[in-house]
């Protein structure tokens, strides 16, 4: 049974103590250049399929976030990257796969090789995207990172593209 939470306005379950569900643990890399673009990715698969976003991935048990995403961007674009600081936390509810996903991004930067994809069954293209240039469909978690870096600068640019 759910029930709506007066103040937060979403669903909740009840007694979510004794549920077996759980949220799952991803993360990301927001990888910029040195002209301020950022790299994304086109998802195939779900959550949030057809959206492009950054790059990551589930974190195994026992592997430290960043490490993950170190390893699950060179498993997906054959890149090193080295990550410079803790960007932001990301949420998705539902993206299209009645999951719930808590992640933490990470802001990076390329160190060496050239981007290219490396799993075609699970993205459909990559691409360095200027703040005011974003593509119309955006995952979560690129959203939550242009909002927490870009000011809603790249808001305002799809705006006025649209």
């Amino acid at each position: 049974m759910q029930r709506l939470h007066p103040q937060a306005g979403y669903h909740k379950l009840t007694d979510m103590t004794d549920s077996p569900l759980r949220p799952e643990v991803g993360c990301g890399a927001a990888i910029t250049d040195d002209q301020g673009r950022l790299l994304l990715i086109q998802r195939l698969r779900e959550p949030e399929a057809g959206a492009w976003g950054l790059p990551g991935g589930k974190i195994d048990f026992g592997e430290p976030s960043k490490e993950t995403a170190r390893r699950e961007i060179e498993e997906e674009l054959g890149i090193v990257i080295e990550v410079t600081r803790l960007a932001c936390i990301s949420e998705i509810i539902d993206g299209g796969d009645g999951r719930h996903w808590v992640s933490p991004i990470y802001a990076a930067r390329l160190v060496s090789g050239a981007p290219r994809i490396m799993e075609p069954e699970k993205h459909g293209g990559w691409g360095w995207f200027a703040p005011d240039q974003m593509p119309e469909h955006l995952t979560t978690p690129a959203i939550t990172f242009l909002d927490a870096t870009a000011n809603g600068a790249w808001q305002r640019a799809l705006k006025q593209s649209l």
